[in-house]
């Protein structure tokens, strides 16, 4: 899977599990600033993760987690 298609991903589980607006989505939004998730939307985002991409992820995962493109960067990282 390239890294175009994991971003189409998700980005698109985020506009329509979470009802992020598609003008918000950048590499530099904050996750819980600009995108507003909060600690039970992770759990939610965690659980469309591993249904789209078949990986687990765990809270340490996210420990340097701040923005869109950190996600995307954890998600191809845990692909390959």
């Amino acid at each position: 899977m390239n890294k175009e298609v994991i971003i189409d991903k998700i980005n698109d589980f985020l506009i329509d599990e979470f009802e992020v607006q598609e003008e918000e989505i950048s590499p530099e939004a904050n996750l819980k600033d600009t995108l507003e998730l909060d600690s039970l939307d992770f759990v939610d985002l965690v659980v469309a993760v591993e249904a789209n991409f078949g990986v687990k992820l765990a809270g340490e995962d996210f420990i340097n987690v701040i923005t869109l493109q950190n996600f995307y960067d954890l998600i191809e990282r845990k692909i390959r």
